[in-house]
């Protein structure tokens, strides 16, 4: 990473604290609108074709959003004197926002940005860019619109990675999908919404760092590859934890979250959560399996040289991922 990029990131992230800690909405607006103009430059490359196509549609998409948002929020200081609530410009100023983190019905650009990016930019787009919005919409947000957008997001997430084949889409409607979950925490309370966006950040690190590091860029790859069994397991046991499968730390966060929902009588909404969860499970378990079962296709030319603290670094990784779960339960005695 050269020093311009850097300078970029750090833009990055002081324009999500000031578009979080703002005490007006136009103040937020301006961090938001910082924030994008910082992250096209990382985005962008100017030997690569697909990243300038992926930066210029990223620019018009948060650009639509964001006039959206300025002019309810303007229209609402000069028609609305007092900030009562009022139904439709909740639903208006949650669209706008829902449109700047990717999540569905808006989310038709955000697994083709996916497409033009790297890993790293990859994994700052499915973390970090989601938190500004989903903050502001904790703000002011209209519950029964919410649950709607909740249910679009884990339906689609789940239905749109069923036929994908690149893993960068696969994981973009994962992230759609894991946004269903994060705006139900959010409804439930900001502390479980940061350990869920914390947990699954988590998780996408260590995606990414696998993907980046091993150049892998569509499902073909996985079982193409004469892998170190290290790397197939590490693979394994985070795609499974990242399903949320139970014995694995990815589970804990879903655990607290249906737990919350059925307190709440929220019987329908975690039925179809968790059966969509399922259908996740399959689509990476699908793909697993294609990179296990063809083990032996060894490639005499293809040789993948692994730094051994790279190694240590995945198991220890691995190690929080699968023991997590049993020492998460000691927090609470």
């Amino acid at each position: 990473m050269n020093s311009n990029k850097m300078f970029f990131f750090f833009i990055i992230f002081f324009s999500t604290m000031i578009s979080i800690s703002s005490n007006s909405w136009f103040g937020c607006w301006i961090g938001l609108e910082i924030n994008l103009l910082s992250f096209i430059p990382l985005i962008s490359n100017s030997n690569n074709l697909l990243t300038s196509e992926a930066s210029l549609k990223y620019f018009l998409t948060q650009t639509i959003a964001s006039i959206n948002f300025l002019f309810i929020i303007l229209l609402k200081m000069f028609f609305f004197k007092n900030f009562e609530f009022n139904n439709l410009i909740s639903i208006l100023i949650n669209s706008s926002l829902l449109m700047k983190m990717g999540s569905a019905p808006f989310h038709f650009w955000f697994p083709n940005i996916m497409e033009g990016l790297s890993w790293f930019n990859s994994f700052i787009i499915m973390t970090w860019q989601k938190i500004s919005p989903m903050i502001l919409l904790s703000y002011y947000f209209n519950k029964n619109f919410l649950i709607f957008i909740m249910l679009l997001n884990v339906i689609i997430g789940a239905m749109g990675g069923l036929n994908q084949t690149s893993l960068r889409k696969l994981m973009a409607f994962s992230s759609i999908n894991n946004l269903g979950w994060m705006l139900s925490s959010i409804l439930i309370s900001e502390n479980l919404w940061m350990f869920y966006l914390f947990m699954y950040s988590f998780l996408i690190s260590i995606m990414c760092f696998l993907f980046n590091m091993l150049n892998m860029f569509f499902i073909n790859q996985l079982f193409i590859m004469n892998m170190n069994p290290m790397i197939k397991i590490s693979l394994f046991i985070n795609f499974l934890s990242l399903g949320g499968l139970p014995p694995f730390i990815g589970f804990f966060p879903k655990w607290i979250v249906i737990n919350f929902m059925i307190m709440n009588n929220l019987f329908f909404l975690t039925f179809i959560f968790i059966m969509m969860s399922l259908i996740m499970l399959f689509f990476y378990i699908r793909i697993i399996f294609s990179s296990f079962m063809f083990n032996y296709l060894k490639l005499k030319w293809f040789k993948i040289f692994i730094k051994n603290k790279y190694l240590y670094f995945l198991n220890l990784l691995n190690l929080i991922s699968l023991s997590g779960m049993i020492f998460s339960t000691f927090f609470f005695f």
